[in-house]
């Protein structure tokens, strides 16, 4: 296991992110680092499941990974979460991230 620095893991398995995420937001965004961890906002709410499911399709999104490479590895009820990422390098996740924003980790 390598540590990036910051919020990113790399893993046998995957790349493990470490997010923080704020519900209720005015729009879906990278909110640059809380801590250790990657702060996105979510305009999801964070009742039924519904602000997880927002992340891993925001994450999708802005990985350009495929939703099923992606997945909750804790956190779940809780507003820091870790997600495991398949078949994409730290350094392709880093950059992508910061191609949206200012990512610096």
């Amino acid at each position: 296991m390598t540590d990036e620095g910051g919020f990113l893991r790399e893993t046998r398995e995957g790349v493990l992110l470490t997010v923080h995420v704020q519900p209720r937001a005015s729009r879906d965004e990278i909110a640059g680092l809380h801590g250790d961890a990657l702060k996105i906002r979510l305009k999801a709410l964070p009742a039924s499941g519904e602000a997880n499911a927002a992340l891993l399709r925001f994450l999708s999104k802005r990985l350009k990974t495929p939703l099923a490479a992606i997945s909750m590895r804790s956190g779940a009820s809780s507003r820091r979460k870790t997600v495991l990422v398949l078949g994409i390098k730290p350094e392709e996740v880093r950059a992508r991230l910061q191609g949206s924003s200012s990512v610096n980790g």
